[in-house]
């Protein structure tokens, strides 16, 4: 052996002994690890002792290189055993300060989304009304979307809607109205269903997302009136924000319907009055109403578009935002809170 390779191997045996005797100094966890980079580091004690290992004989190289590799082998076997013990040492402290007799932590449960909640709760309302659910496609052909609801080609009405297109005659719905057509389709008068569900345009700031959720209501039957439509929607209104809520309706124009209508109410905020805390309310802008859905008298031109003979048969139609009225509900001034997922926000409605 030459005094190179003896001067190397001593050197190794002398740093796993350095190692060794350095076990009390290590009394967690962390400075445990500071231990380990000293020695083992890219830039630690074996790694510059290996430096040495260009310097000797290619013929002493196999022999100092088992060695290095046995004395890092013994320094990580011995550095893992203290992190045990230390580890060990930890859980027994930690067991030994465990009061069985103190209450646990209640996990936080999760909750329906304010916008679920206040779709299961309109739903509830009018299927309580006699109204049934009805369901349809999201992706929806300009037929039924459109045309079929007076709307034809070239009508200053599609403008209103901002569609989305999946081709020239497929579309993302812009409303749950297209269910007013299909539900007619499927069954003879009378009939009385709504239609929740996801609806997508082209629209997205404080109060408008490109998706939000819709409901549409359609009442068919012989002799129904515009007096059906108001004592319907003034039920629903007082069943949903109180009983002390007023109702008020205002002359529209909705394609679909004839006469058409916007109904408001009192201002959930300030009761009416116009000013909340000597100030003007910020919902309703201090006129004490806000607009929360549409409604009217089925077209006659919607009955033919279906086999319907409008001699006969007469209904009405609404249609409103949920977002709309989870926002008033709840008091929420930005509609991109529902869809942003921040914990901190829905855990209010737990």
């Amino acid at each position: 052996m030459s005094n190179e390779l003896k001067s190397f191997l001593e050197g190794l045996d002398s740093l796993a002994h350095d190692c060794e005797s350095r076990k009390g100094q290590a009394c967690s966890l962390n400075e445990l690890d500071e231990l380990r980079i000293e020695f083992l580091g890219r830039k630690g004690k074996l790694a510059q002792s290996m430096g040495a290992l260009g310097k000797l004989d290619n013929t002493d190289k196999p022999a100092a290189g088992k060695k290095a590799n046995e004395i890092k082998q013994s320094i990580t076997a011995l550095i893992d055993s203290w992190q045990a013990e230390l580890n060990a040492a930890e859980s027994g402290k930690a067991m030994s300060q465990f009061d069985p007799t103190m209450p646990g932590r209640k996990p936080w449960a999760g909750s329906l989304h304010p916008v679920t909640l206040v779709m299961d709760e309109v739903c509830d309302v009018l299927t309580g009304l006699g109204f049934e659910h009805a369901a349809g496609p999201e992706v929806e052909n300009d037929w039924h979307n459109f045309e079929a609801l007076n709307i034809p080609p070239e009508h200053p009405a599609r403008d209103m809607q901002d569609t989305l297109y999946v081709s020239e005659k497929i579309v993302l719905r812009t409303h749950t109205s297209g269910m007013q057509i299909r539900s007619m389709l499927k069954q003879e008068p009378p009939l009385a269903v709504i239609a929740p569900g996801k609806v997508y345009r082209r629209d997205s700031d404080l109060t408008h997302t490109p998706m939000f959720h819709q409901i549409e209501g359609l009442l068919v039957d012989k002799n129904v009136s515009m007096g059906d439509l108001r004592g319907t929607l003034t039920v629903f209104v007082r069943q949903v924000f109180g009983p002390k809520t007023e109702v008020r309706f205002r002359p529209s124009f909705f394609p679909f319907t004839e006469p058409s209508a916007e109904v408001d109410i009192s201002c959930v905020m300030c009761g009416g009055k116009g000013t909340s805390d000597g100030k003007t309310c910020r919902i309703c802008k201090g006129t004490g109403w806000v607009e929360i859905l549409g409604c009217g008298m089925v077209d006659p031109n919607v009955f033919k578009s279906v086999g319907y003979d409008p001699e006969v048969y007469t209904g009405f139609a609404f249609g409103l935002g949920i977002e709309r009225i989870a926002m008033l509900k709840y008091g929420i001034g930005d509609l991109r809170m529902f869809f942003e997922n921040d914990v901190r926000f829905l855990e209010q409605f737990a």
